[in-house]
């Protein structure tokens, strides 16, 4: 095939090694690694240091940049690259929390292109695996404001105002902006985002790196990002109607559906738009062209918005169908 002809995508994961990170990106997700505590695959990346590369196909070694430099509107839909340019709007990823995340949340986009030249960071989770008790934090569990959240910072009580949520595989949160969160130990989750990596850590359980030091944290910057009046809508419910979208998130930023499949099935783009397919349950293969990529869980494939018509055959899969 030829290189002016775009086609499905895979890219190879770029692994994180972080303090709270454990085993199950390699044991359950299959990635391949002999390093320890690794937090973070980062799927499909287009954040400067950390581009995502093509693994296979006609496009080996293409970067994610390169893509959108070349094919723009033809790669992520004429109105994408109309208000994006040549910036490759998510990222994604998968995470594994062997131990309690900071207390964090992420400034907006007027803010973080003033501080970091960089996207805001709206994202949504959704719970592949979670221990038994596994909980995250979102929000608080009463009525908050800013003299009383500066009055539980300074004491190191921000805990014992934190909303705590159980999760179970399936489970979907919505963490806009201005949100305080945090993923609890024993989780792991697909992690759909604007492309950043802005976070402001508020509190980190009192935990110090290799060298003895504590992390550093943000609240100074973090005052002016957090927002104490959210509505209560972060727990998302969703259907589960198979061989059907099903909508989960659908939001300024990025749409996602649960799809769940159990055949041959055609897919066709309407979107004006690329489309990202991530897999949480089963395998798939994707059939484009007379080629075929194989996707298995914890697999992730991007289907550039030129491509309008794919075919999805699968006994069985789970997948989340996002674009923007």
């Amino acid at each position: 095939m030829a290189q002016d002809t775009l086609e499905p995508l895979q890219f190879h994961p770029i692994l994180k090694s972080r303090i709270w990170g454990g085993e199950k990106l390699h044991t359950l997700l299959h990635k391949k690694t002999s390093d320890q505590n690794i937090g973070e695959s980062w799927e499909i990346s287009d954040v400067p240091g950390d581009v995502s590369s093509v693994a296979h196909g006609s496009f080996q070694g293409w970067t994610l940049s390169d893509l959108v430099s070349r094919f723009k509107g033809e790669f992520i839909g004429q109105k994408n690259f109309h208000r994006f340019g040549a910036k490759f709007p998510l990222l994604i990823k998968f995470i594994d929390a062997k131990a309690d995340l900071s207390i964090q949340l992420h400034p907006n986009d007027k803010l973080a292109k003033e501080r970091h030249n960089s996207f805001g960071k709206n994202e949504m989770w959704y719970i592949m695996q979670a221990d038994a008790d596994a909980k995250i934090i979102v929000d608080f569990n009463k009525k908050i404001d800013v003299n009383l959240y500066e009055y539980h910072l300074k004491n190191g009580t921000l805990p014992s105002v934190m909303n705590c949520e159980q999760v179970t595989p399936g489970d979907a949160f919505m963490i806009d902006v201005g949100r305080v969160h945090a993923i609890g130990a024993g989780v792991v989750l697909a992690e759909i985002q604007q492309t950043s990596d802005v976070t402001y850590r508020l509190y980190d359980w009192d935990r110090v790196d290799d060298q003895g030091n504590p992390r550093e944290l943000h609240t100074d910057m973090a005052l002016e990002a957090i927002d104490f009046n959210l509505p209560n809508n972060f727990r998302r419910d969703y259907k589960k109607t198979p061989n059907h979208p099903n909508p989960i998130v659908e939001c300024p930023y990025f749409n996602c559906n649960y799809l769940e499949i159990n055949n041959k099935t055609l897919i066709s783009n309407i979107y004006d738009s690329f489309l990202i397919y991530i897999c949480i349950e089963g395998d798939l293969t994707v059939n484009f062209n007379q080629n075929k990529w194989e996707l298995k869980q914890g697999e992730t494939i991007l289907i550039p918005a030129a491509v309008t018509s794919f075919e999805i055959d699968t006994e069985f899969a789970k997948l989340l169908e996002v674009y923007v």
